[in-house]
């Protein structure tokens, strides 16, 4: 007879096994934890802040005595009970002349790659299973691998940045500067006024300091531009700006609704015998905000207008592809432009961007 209150042999493996791997469950929820904090703290590289903190992390997964971080030159930084400085030094230089992983005892040394490349070594102090040493060299070699993702994606928009403050064009200066002197004379208030447009203009497309201004800072600047070339271009061009209010503060990267203006005028008016109007709007939409710039110019074929988001278009458009570029960076995928057009209808440009995002704070 079984007692009502016994458990039947035959389910007590099934509970133990199932507690073994709720065990093991926690135990993989704790690495991936560790990773995540790995790869947090190493953005900054092996010479970067994080490497006490990554090296911390690593020694409480593996259960090691004691672990080493170094890059290809300079000091080690170490967690744990101190070690034999010199052994560890000489058996991490091993494994980095070697490429290959070295022993001693009880120190290991892995050597870490980033990107393909050799990138510093991993140094184990203690009685840690080989294959979970190596794993955790993988570990911290993607979290290198993605420190210089991050790196070479801040560089390349710092220099798209820079390409486009350097596409100022030497023409539009001159025929600014010329419309200007006309009026020095005959106009003396509106030659001042053309003057401090044109002082906002250079100040904006030149300025060195932060990432991201405002909408209302980038308004700013379009306004002082629109002013100039309406001084130059006279009747030919006529502007309308309709800008809601809510979205003044929503914070951008600087140079983004600009070029779209110049671009407009520039392929939209600015064409030998050509005038038209230019239409610059922008409105909040639930989370986001929407901003258009049109022209009623020749337009051209939407074909066309792909292949100068893909970077393939004219070289006089580049100002679109890097801003679509640069969106896409700070905002994620689902944001950039859109280009609706068609030939002998016009151009549209569409932005839409979210009106908080962390990270993105003017300046």
């Amino acid at each position: 007879m079984v007692a009502e209150d016994a458990v039947p042999v035959g389910r007590g493996a099934p509970a133990r096994r199932r507690w073994g791997r709720a065990r093991r469950g926690a135990a993989d929820l704790d690495a991936l934890s560790t990773g995540r904090r790995i790869a947090a703290v190493l953005r900054g590289g092996l010479a970067g802040p994080g490497v006490t903190a990554a090296a911390r992390a690593l020694r409480g997964l593996l259960d090691a005595d004691a672990i080493g971080l170094g890059g290809l030159h300079g000091a080690m930084t170490w967690a744990g009970r101190p070690v034999d400085a010199g052994a560890a030094g000489r058996l991490a230089e091993r494994a980095l002349a070697a490429d290959s992983r070295a022993a001693a005892g009880e120190l290991v040394a892995v050597p870490l790659h980033a990107r393909g490349e050799l990138a510093g070594v991993l140094v184990v102090a203690g009685a840690v299973p080989s294959r979970a040493v190596r794993e955790a060299a993988l570990w911290v070699g993607e979290a290198l691998d993605r420190a210089r993702l991050e790196e070479s994606a801040g560089v390349a928009e710092q220099a798209e940045l820079r390409a486009l403050r350097a596409e100022i064009s030497p023409h539009f200066v001159y025929n600014s500067l010329t419309a200007i002197a006309s009026f020095v004379r005959s106009d003396p208030e509106r030659a001042r006024d053309l003057m401090l447009d044109f002082a906002e203009y250079t100040r904006h497309s030149l300025a060195r300091h932060g990432d991201y201004t405002t909408v209302a800072g980038e308004f700013r600047a379009i306004e002082a531009y629109l002013a100039l070339a309406r001084a130059v271009l006279g009747e030919r061009l006529r502007v309308q700006v309709r800008i809601a209010p809510e979205i003044l503060p929503v914070a951008l990267p600087f140079l983004v609704l600009q070029p779209l203006v110049e671009n407009a005028v520039r392929h939209g008016v600015e064409l030998p015998g050509g005038s038209g109007l230019v239409q610059v709007s922008g409105e909040a939409d639930g989370t986001e905000c929407l901003i258009a710039v049109e022209d009623d110019g020749p337009g051209m074929d939407p074909d066309f207008a792909a292949a100068v988001l893909a970077g393939r278009g004219s070289p006089g458009r580049l100002g679109l592809v890097n801003v679509d570029r640069r969106l896409r960076t700070v905002f994620g995928a689902g944001y950039g432009l859109v280009i609706e057009t068609a030939s002998g209808a016009g151009t549209r440009v569409l932005l839409r961007l979210p009106r908080f995002q962390p990270g993105v704070v003017a300046s």
